[in-house]
């Protein structure tokens, strides 16, 4: 391949991740490998190959929120972060563990707050909801551990301070191993109470 048709490439490879990342943004999208289809049907891309990482689409997002809605970004994701605290304080006996787009810093006003807990048996969370008279549903979440294979766990959704909430349920040997991040494939990253708190300062 010649240095002008890899040039042609990256630069594809930019514009739909730039692309990806304003839908994510607009849309409220997570799901990065739905983000990258609707950039590339908007761009008129039908090459696979040319489809950007997931990072290099998180990173475009971080960028898009820097350059373009830096004051709103930063207010919204002060606001997630203190309310995920203060879900974290209410479950604090499971452990919690902040994770996702609320943690890395890339969420939007309709990010859904992600925590993981962990205990023996996921009744104790939704009895703990119960006490605190926290309405809430019962739903899955699945996470994968090893690049071909996903493992299903309970989660309990609801709504605090106004905002979307999903406290997935994990044995409790599980915090000693974190699922792989849908983003670059790594240990995903999970902060503890004193650590969210620290970055809420």
């Amino acid at each position: 391949m010649t240095r002008r048709a890899n040039s042609r490439n990256e630069q594809l490879r930019y514009a739909l991740a730039q692309e990806a990342a304003r839908i994510m943004f607009d849309q409220g999208i997570e799901d990065f490998l739905l983000a990258k289809r609707k950039a590339a049907e908007r761009l008129g891309v039908s090459d696979v190959a040319a489809l950007p990482r997931n990072a290099e689409i998180e990173s475009a997002l971080i960028d898009y929120q820097r350059l373009f809605h830096s004051a709103e970004h930063a207010d919204s994701l002060s606001k997630l972060r203190r309310c995920a605290l203060q879900v974290m304080r209410l479950l604090e006996t499971f452990q919690p563990r902040l994770v996702g787009p609320v943690l890395a810093g890339t969420a939007t006003a309709h990010t859904e707050i992600t925590l993981h807990v962990f205990a023996d048996h996921a009744e104790r969370v939704a009895l703990l909801l119960d006490e605190k008279g926290i309405d809430h549903h019962h739903a899955e979440k699945k996470l994968r551990y090893e690049s071909e294979k996903q493992i299903s766990f309970p989660s309990f959704k609801f709504v605090a301070g106004g905002h979307a909430v999903e406290v997935v349920t994990l044995p409790i040997d599980g915090v000693r191993q974190p699922p792989l991040s849908p983003v670059d494939g790594k240990s995903m990253h999970r902060a503890t109470l004193s650590e969210v708190a620290a970055l809420i300062q």
